[in-house]
């Protein structure tokens, strides 16, 4: 059993056996609450304070954090980071992204973290068969959310997670998952959940959004 719950931004608790969390604010830097988590495994696509302000909060003694591209096998966890960028302009605006995927119990989670700009049909492949997508949808610092659907059905993941996006109390300029939901491939029918468990996939194509957790 593989579960997911969202803690706003690129934040999200992944667990089986093992815990991973991805990109943990403080909370109070982005307008909310802190994560009250502790992660096995941390993983940071960049080091801006939305995504890279809680890795403390969240780490304990033998947390291991990965921040760079390469692969890594943690208590069975295999994380692979993909370098990318946070622009349309080669990072030359933002810097440096690193996508990553996590392969739990046989079902492999891509995030994407602040991906800033489509991709090209060879990192896709590099991605390998995804089944779980967690993207950015909010535009301004990412792509938009017509981009977003337009990654999802290129990548063709069985479940795909909107994230980034505007919410109530969130003090970050960006937009909401209206536009992602409008553009998104109607194959993908929409589900609000508290919680994704997964003990297998879904035979049909699903976009979860989940309720934010803080």
């Amino acid at each position: 059993m593989v579960s997911l719950n969202w803690y706003g931004q690129a934040c999200f608790e992944i667990s089986n056996s093992s815990t991973v969390v991805t990109d943990p604010h403080d909370g109070d830097s982005i307008g909310l609450g802190a994560p009250q988590l502790e992660a096995d495994i941390v993983t940071v696509s960049h080091d801006h304070y939305d995504h890279s302000s809680g890795v403390e909060l969240v780490s304990k003694a033998a947390t291991v954090t990965v921040e760079e591209s390469g692969e890594e096998v943690v208590g069975g966890v295999n994380i692979r980071g993909f370098e990318s960028y946070h622009d349309k302009s080669e990072g030359e605006e933002r810097g440096k992204n690193l996508i990553f995927t996590i392969d739990l119990d046989g079902i492999r989670i891509c995030h994407l973290g602040d991906l800033g700009h489509m991709l090209d049909s060879e990192k896709i492949e590099q991605l390998g068969d995804v089944d779980v997508l967690l993207t950015p949808v909010g535009g301004n610092f990412t792509i938009d959310g017509s981009e977003a659907a337009e990654i999802t059905e290129e990548i063709d993941p069985q479940v795909v997670v909107p994230m980034h996006y505007k919410i109530n109390g969130l003090q970050v300029p960006i937009s909401g998952s209206e536009e992602f939901l409008d553009s998104l491939n109607e194959e993908y029918g929409l589900e609000e959940r508290g919680e994704l468990r997964l003990k297998a996939l879904p035979e049909e194509k699903k976009v979860v959004k989940l309720a934010c957790k803080v």
